[in-house]
């Protein structure tokens, strides 16, 4: 499996942080916060692959592009990014040793909790 960072959705991940578009949830909560079949296919008749691969962490270009499967290590759910998802991301990353991904969920973990610190 040939998964690297989406640099598209790790950017807007980061700017959504930056903009306060955070759910600083549990956690082991990512399996309840995240997006259905249904949501996730609604907002890809909304808005294209295109715009649901900036809400992922990982692409797997073995995948075609205008598929769900081409995407991996989601972050949020469409309108904010969640901390759970973003823990899972960097917990799975690593495990799968896809480095790239795992640091990049790091570093926005580290976003998330600074966020949090002023809060």
């Amino acid at each position: 499996m040939a998964v690297k960072l989406n640099k598209k959705g790790f950017d807007r991940a980061k700017e959504l942080i930056a903009e306060g578009h955070v759910i600083f949830d549990e956690r082991d909560a990512w399996s309840e916060h995240q997006p259905s079949t249904k949501k996730e296919n609604e907002f890809i008749e909304e808005h294209g692959f295109n715009e649901y691969g900036k809400w992922h962490l990982g692409i797997d270009e073995n995948e075609p592009e205008d598929t769900k499967a081409r995407y991996k290590f989601p972050y949020g759910d469409f309108a904010n990014v969640h901390r759970c998802a973003v823990l899972s991301a960097e917990s799975r990353a690593g495990q799968y040793k896809h480095l790239d991904i795992e640091n990049a969920a790091a570093h926005l973990h580290g976003m998330i909790d600074a966020v949090a610190h002023t809060k």
